[in-house]
């Protein structure tokens, strides 16, 4: 659906910003909506400043059958008619500009903070708060089940272990849940405001702990912004490692996911084994660049460290030990009656819910839903060498643990397929300053799903914006959906088998 209400690109190309359409709000909103109905979803929605008191909305919305994306704008001040009604993928997205530039959405059903940060625009609020006192994450009306025997429980924010903090407010009748509401914002640290002006020393860092387990997947996003900003070609060496690296990390978290899936079952050999053997994966990571989680490895114009014929040898037999390994500790599971039994049809999410909330990931893999940006929105190696899409069926927590599976067999074969034909030559090229007055999206297949950044460059070639999407910011409401009409006791399997974070959606 290409008009002149929009702007078509593509993944990873840079178009001038003058170029993307601005709308009155009123179409703005009809062309929002009629893209959604014809088959795209959105990627990205967000505001920025103008130099007058207005804000410019722009959405991002992708066609994954056509691999195309469509940018449109509009203006505001203070209101307009909320896109949700209409659109429920908005709803998220609407809630967050209402916060950052104090614009409210008229009609929005269930208008509140999602990071509990103070307005980016002074003097302006949606929700008509006067100080920095009074903004404090998880301090909100919640919504409120009444009548007999209904009673609340509230989860976190602080949680046993180690894991991030997140609030959860679940109305319940008995065991039964009737709604789960997700409350966020601990981890707020303003990286998309520090952003501006850049890139300088510090942005490569923003990227890489955006969200700490998927540095490799923000700093690659990162980096095909810079490329394309500067009209880069990246080696073909670096192409192949960049991609390598990218599913090192895809392995080992969804090793430690099935992992952690047996553990809430109680089947201790599975998860004994795959706590093992993530450790494997993140060590593998390490052969490459030093560092487990893969820092200094993804750097704009190739990567940091190439990987000599000794290391790639390691490698390789380390990968030939990890999968094996990972075979027999996932079969495991699959042999097990009573795990399989307590999988199936837990956490279920259809696939018209998937489909109306714009959810990406393996949670939309495993609602049948063939979305991933490696096939869709390739980059990098992945425009020659594709994985193929994994997918199940059934929406509940066998899908999305039994997709985990899946990938992780394709991406072992994907990994062992290009370390025997790795490219010989240089590993990073010199980069020219940044296009200015430009507009670059960047879709990055993670290991939890659809990566988004968008940057904007002003006329002195700086970012002038910078708006990340993190797949969990798609996928929280998912969950929430999933656990309506469980018992609360299904509540830590059916959130570890989305295994959300909390950083990457508060950035």
């Amino acid at each position: 659906m290409a008009n002149v209400q929009s702007l078509q690109v593509y993944n990873c190309q840079a178009a001038g910003l003058s170029e993307i359409p601005v709308l009155s709000i009123a179409d703005f909103r009809n062309c929002v909506i009629q893209h959604v109905k014809s088959g795209c979803r959105i990627s990205s929605l967000f505001g920025r400043p103008l130099n007058n008191s207005n804000v410019r909305i722009l959405a991002v919305l992708a066609n994954d059958e056509a691999g195309t994306l469509f940018l449109s704008s509009a203006d505001v001040e203070k209101s307009y008619p909320s896109l949700t009604p209409d659109c429920p993928q908005a709803h998220w997205f609407e809630r967050e500009i209402a916060e950052q530039w104090g614009i409210t959405p008229t009609g929005h059903p269930w208008l509140k903070p999602i990071r509990f940060h103070s307005s980016y625009r002074k003097g302006h609020d949606a929700w008509g708060r006067k100080s920095a006192e009074q903004i404090m994450p998880g301090v909100t009306n919640y919504f409120q089940v009444t009548g007999e025997e209904i009673h609340e429980v509230a989860v976190g924010p602080v949680h046993a272990g180690i894991i991030e903090p997140g609030h959860f407010r679940f109305q319940c009748h008995g065991e039964d849940v009737f709604n789960l509401e997700i409350s966020l914002g601990y981890q707020h640290r303003g990286i998309e405001r520090a952003l501006i002006a850049g890139p300088n020393k510090r942005t490569i860092h923003y990227m890489e702990t955006a969200a700490g387990d998927t540095t490799i997947g923000h700093t690659t996003a990162y980096c095909q912004i810079f490329e394309a900003l500067c009209d880069c070609n990246v080696p073909a060496r670096a192409q192949v490692l960049r991609a390598i690296a990218l599913e090192l990390e895809r392995l080992a978290n969804h090793t430690g996911d099935l992992g952690a899936l047996a553990g809430d079952v109680g089947y201790l050999p599975t998860a004994s084994f795959c706590g093992r053997i993530r450790g494997d994966f993140l060590n593998m990571t390490a052969i490459i660049c030093g560092n487990r989680f893969g820092r200094g490895i993804i750097r704009p114009g190739g990567i940091g460290y190439d990987v000599e014929e000794k290391r790639l040898e390691e490698l390789k037999g380390c990968l030939a030990k990890a999968a094996k390994d990972v075979t027999v500790a996932v079969n495991l599971l699959w042999s097990t009656p009573s795990v399989v039994a307590r999988f199936e049809e837990t956490g279920v999410l259809s696939r018209q819910i998937c489909t109306d909330l714009g959810l990406v990931g393996v949670t939309a893999r495993a609602c049948g839903i063939d979305r991933d940006c490696r096939f869709n929105f390739p980059s990098g190696i992945y425009q020659f060498a594709q994985v193929p899409v994994s997918t199940w069926h059934t929406g509940d927590v066998f899908a999305r643990t039994y997709v985990r599976w899946l990938e992780i067999q394709k991406s072992l074969a994907f990994i062992n397929n290009q370390l025997e034909m790795l490219p010989q030559g240089q590993i990073v090229v010199p980069l020219d300053t940044l296009s200015p007055e430009k507009v670059v999206v960047s879709l990055v297949e993670g290991w939890r799903g659809e990566i988004c950044h968008v940057a904007l460059t002003g006329s002195d070639g700086r970012f002038c914006h910078y708006k990340i999407v993190d797949p969990s910011f798609h996928n929280w409401m998912g969950l929430s959906m999933a656990l309506r009409e469980l018992q609360i006791s299904d509540f830590p399997l059916c959130n570890k088998s989305f295994n959300l974070s909390y950083c990457g959606h508060d950035l």
